[in-house]
């Protein structure tokens, strides 16, 4: 086995980790979320969760390719396409970042239009918490941003998520 080969190995295991508890962090806060908007009747809170559940599509297919690429085909050998994984789940997640970001923005000027009645209370709680496992995150995957196309795209989603949480917590 090369040393290149073996570094590879060992940047793919040691993304696996970081993405996997930042996505199960994100599943269980969407629950927590849609659970709080169901009883509150709060369409924020359950819009959001919504949301929660485009990022843990995109957490998802992170993990999905950092797991393919960090496996060897037998002989020893990888092939392009596991490679090709990274990059491909990073453009999807992209893409869903920008379709996402046009529902936001959608929902914003329809609320700009007829404004709807929200209880601040769950709202202000469930944003502090949704800020934490968006810090979390954010530290989860901070240091494989740097060294993963595929987790550099999880890692931005998850920055977008802490910035629009700590806009939550201020509103």
């Amino acid at each position: 086995m090369s040393v290149g080969h073996s570094h590879r190995e060992l940047m793919d295991r040691r993304h696996v980790r970081p993405l996997a508890i930042s996505f199960g962090l994100v599943v269980a806060f969407m629950i927590v979320e849609f659970v709080v908007g169901f009883m509150s009747g709060s369409l924020a809170l359950t819009a959001d969760a919504g949301h929660m559940a485009t990022d843990a599509l995109g957490l998802g297919m992170a993990l999905a390719a950092a797991v393919a690429a960090g496996r060897t085909a037998p002989g020893d050998h990888r092939t392009y396409g596991l490679y090709r994984l990274e990059i491909l789940a990073a453009l999807a997640n992209a893409v869903l970042l920008v379709v996402v970001a046009g529902y936001i923005i959608f929902e914003a000027v329809q609320r700009l239009r007829e404004p709807a009645e929200v209880l601040a209370g769950p709202v202000l709680i469930v944003g502090a918490v949704g800020l934490a496992v968006n810090v979390g995150s954010w530290r989860l995957l901070r240091e494989g941003a740097g060294n993963s196309l595929n987790v550099q795209g999880a890692y931005l989603d998850v920055l977008s998520d802490m910035l629009a949480s700590i806009g939550v917590v201020v509103a």
